[in-house]
């Protein structure tokens, strides 16, 4: 019997044995959910990674001549950082964020990202730089915050992959 309904009844070790079991399946839990989550988050990077690879390499108003995608920077000054996808040319430098379903909570991170790049990445200090969130889904509120704070919003609409940057800025 796997409750504790009869407590009154049980023995201490058998409500240890029940609570051991318990924490096990919680455990066995968390890991199914944590894979459930990782794999949404693949399944939009594949998704994004390949539609920017079919399409031109026409963003931000400028043509890249290189996408590199899963770029991981050093730590340093207490921050690591991985971009999802950088696209590069002789001037400029696009920096997009992946997410499944981003969350407003989601952009200061992507807003520091340009400021992580510089420091990771210092032979690119006299690039502009552009940024970008790629979400399967958003919602009002982010999207509106996205566009206040210049950041281009990358998003699926059926077969097709929508880029509104005409609130873009230049970080």
């Amino acid at each position: 019997m796997n409750s504790l309904s009869n407590v009154s009844h049980a023995t201490p070790e058998s409500v240890w044995a029940i609570l051991q079991e318990n924490a096990i399946q919680i455990k066995e839990l968390q890991k199914l959910t944590g894979s459930w989550a990782n794999n949404h988050g693949f399944f939009a990077e594949e998704y994004f990674i390949n539609s920017f690879k079919k399409g031109q390499k026409n963003f931000f108003g400028e043509n890249f001549d290189e996408m590199i995608e899963h770029v991981k920077g050093i730590p340093k000054k207490g921050f690591e950082d991985e971009y999802d996808i950088l696209l590069i040319n002789g001037k400029s430098v696009g920096i997009v964020e992946i997410k499944f379903k981003a969350h407003v909570n989601d952009v200061p991170t992507i807003l520091r990202k340009a400021q992580t790049f510089r420091v990771n990445f210092p032979e690119y200090k006299n690039h502009q730089i552009y940024l970008g969130l790629a979400t399967m889904t958003f919602y009002q509120e982010l999207e509106q915050e996205c566009i206040n704070r210049g950041i281009v919003v990358i998003k699926q609409v059926g077969d097709t992959v929508i880029i509104n940057d005409a609130h873009l800025k230049i970080f």
